[in-house]
């Protein structure tokens, strides 16, 4: 009879400080687990269990809302449709990664790192493709075919290695420096959002006029910002668990309302996406620029080749590392 033996949980002071999660005590999974136990451990309550759950059911409802826009009649031969699909390709891709690398985490410390780099990149990603959906639906009519509008997803290209250089750089001095490891990852991660969002800003808190867009999807706009704070407060505070170190280490930390607010935060900005490619159609074919291949596909499967180049290089740094400092003792 075939038996499975669930991990066994380790607390704070039993696992290296890699592995460490701030105010979270209990919990832990060990930190050579194997994959069969990493994939055992899903169906038992540790830190990190709702942290996958929480990402990985979403995975499946953005999967098939970019399976009913690939279904519907000239999808593929409709330039206009493009930007959503780079869009909703990147929502499916920042929750996948994130469930891989809370998953597979725990087997050693270099997989801890490559895992979350790969969740970065993809986080990365995203927000590239927010900026090439931007770009294509939600500019105000007045800032349609301006400088800004016609550089900006060659700046969301330029922005999104620069967060995944960055945020892959940030768990190198965690241990040593962790206040410039948090300052660093928050700022490659809340720029690119920034950037993205001053079109729906401009729109939704400056804008006046006739030429402003101001339509129905300004309510969706404004609560995925609200999403979109909540989100970055929680990342950047740890709250509530700082405030009762223990208390939440299973259900209720910051990292499982993180990946809740951001969840809902993306169902909004996908539902405002839509409501202003379908009201604002007629007018953007008319008066926008063509959705393009290269601006598209090619700046995002380009973006997403320099991301991975760069995750490479940061994970053969872990190995080559260790390798350097044993040689200079030697020496």
């Amino acid at each position: 009879m075939l038996s499975w033996k669930l991990p066994r949980l380790l607390n704070v002071h039993q696992v290296p400080k890699v592995f460490h999660e701030d105010s979270i005590i209990c919990g832990y999974r060990s930190p050579t687990c194997s994959a069969t136990a990493c994939v055992l451990s899903l169906f038992q309550l540790t830190n990190e269990t709702l942290n996958i759950w929480t990402h990985f059911i979403p995975t499946w409802y953005f999967l098939w809302r970019l399976l009913a826009l690939l279904s519907s009649p000239g999808s593929y031969h409709d330039p206009y449709l493009w930007p959503l699909f780079v869009y909703l390709l990147s929502c499916c891709i920042y929750p996948l990664m994130s469930t891989c690398a809370h998953t597979f985490s725990v087997m050693s410390t270099q997989a801890r790192h490559i895992c979350f780099f790969l969740d970065y990149g993809a986080l990365s990603m995203y927000s590239l493709g927010s900026a090439i959906a931007y770009s294509a639906y939600i500019f105000p009519d007045r800032w349609v075919n301006s400088t800004f509008h016609l550089w900006f997803v060659s700046w969301a290209v330029f922005n999104t290695i620069i967060s995944t250089g960055m945020s892959c750089y940030s768990r190198f001095p965690e241990e040593a420096r962790p206040r410039l490891s948090k300052v660093l990852r928050v700022t490659a991660f809340a720029y690119p959002y920034l950037f993205d969002s001053i079109p729906v800003f401009y729109r939704v808190f400056f804008c006046s006029g006739n030429d402003c867009t101001h339509n129905a999807t300004i309510t969706m706009h404004i609560w995925h910002s609200i999403f979109a704070f909540l989100t970055g407060f929680l990342f950047a505070t740890h709250l509530p668990e700082r405030l009762a170190p223990g208390r939440f280490d299973y259900v209720g930390h910051s990292h499982q309302l993180f990946h809740v607010f951001g969840v809902m935060g993306t169902y909004f900005q996908i539902e405002a996406l839509m409501m202003d490619m379908n009201l604002r159609k007629t007018w953007l074919l008319a008066h926008g620029p063509v959705p393009t291949l290269s601006g598209t596909l090619g700046a995002f499967f380009s973006a997403m080749a320099t991301s991975l180049l760069l995750i490479a290089v940061f994970s053969w740094s872990l190995y080559w590392k260790p390798k350097e400092q044993e040689k200079g003792k030697r020496n």
